[in-house]
């Protein structure tokens, strides 16, 4: 078994059944003490795991390095880190050095991002297959200094299944969002056993904790090693995590 298949068995049981990707908003961002405070709540609550967004004006890495370092236990993840923000070689480097210092507790999810995305950055969109594969060629390109040898697992957002399918040829695995469990099955199928599929889950208004535990138990029993809940994006932020806590102990129970 390869040291990049360790890492996908590791943060299998790392990230446990259910995480939450933290509230999305494109028009602010929550202060450091207010990010540190939600996921000392969210890990309180029961969860193992928990994710964050990246657009080009906020930094995923920097926000997940302040929050690594003010928990315990916690994985991070990327859902997703966006391609445009950085080279390919710094968003391995900076991916790196999180695996790291934080050994177990980072996954990174990367996506192709949107063609706006790129024309903010002085880049051309492109095809988006093409543009995935050359950007995860390139990460391991060599720098010098060359980046720190800390294994992670990456994972593409993947909701058709050409990018699913390129996914399962040069990543660990995919992050499917907002999509129906037969989806997640294809995906599994797709993927194989031995890839990490992680499956972004939407949260409806007022669902009750028991039918959000329902959604979540169908998408693993068809296959997702692991389902992170997706809030709708623009909840203010404190709600949010209020939200989460009042799903909590119905996920828990999934493990």
């Amino acid at each position: 078994m390869s040291e990049r298949d360790n890492g996908v068995d590791a943060a299998r049981r790392a990230l446990g059944s259910v995480g939450v990707c933290l509230p999305v908003s494109f028009t602010s961002n929550p202060p450091a003490d207010s990010l540190r405070d939600a996921v000392g709540r969210l890990e309180r609550a029961g969860y193992r795991a928990a994710w964050t967004n990246e657009v080009i004006g906020k930094d995923a890495m920097v926000q997940l390095a302040v929050l690594l370092s003010a928990t315990e236990r916690m994985v991070f993840g990327t859902c997703i880190a966006n391609i445009w923000a950085r080279p390919a070689q710094t968003m391995h480097a900076a991916a790196a050095q999180l695996a790291q210092a934080y050994p177990g507790r980072f996954v990174l999810g990367l996506g192709v991002g949107y063609p706006e995305q790129a024309a903010s950055v002085g880049q051309e969109f492109g095809s988006p297959l093409a543009t995935m594969r050359d950007y995860v060629n390139r990460m391991d390109s060599p720098t010098s200094p060359p980046a720190p040898d800390a294994p992670y697992p990456r994972i593409i957002a993947a909701n058709g299944p050409k990018m699913l399918a390129l996914a399962g040829d040069i990543a660990d695995g995919a992050l499917p969002a907002m999509l129906a469990p037969e989806f997640t099955g294809r995906a599994r199928k797709s993927l194989g056993p031995d890839k990490l599929l992680v499956v972004g889950v939407s949260v409806p208004d007022g669902i009750e904790p028991a039918g959000m535990a329902a959604a979540a138990r169908d998408h693993l029993a068809a296959g997702a090693d692991h389902v992170t809940l997706l809030l709708p994006i623009g909840v203010e932020f404190a709600s949010g995590i209020s939200e989460l806590e009042r799903l909590a102990p119905a996920l828990a129970e999934l493990g």
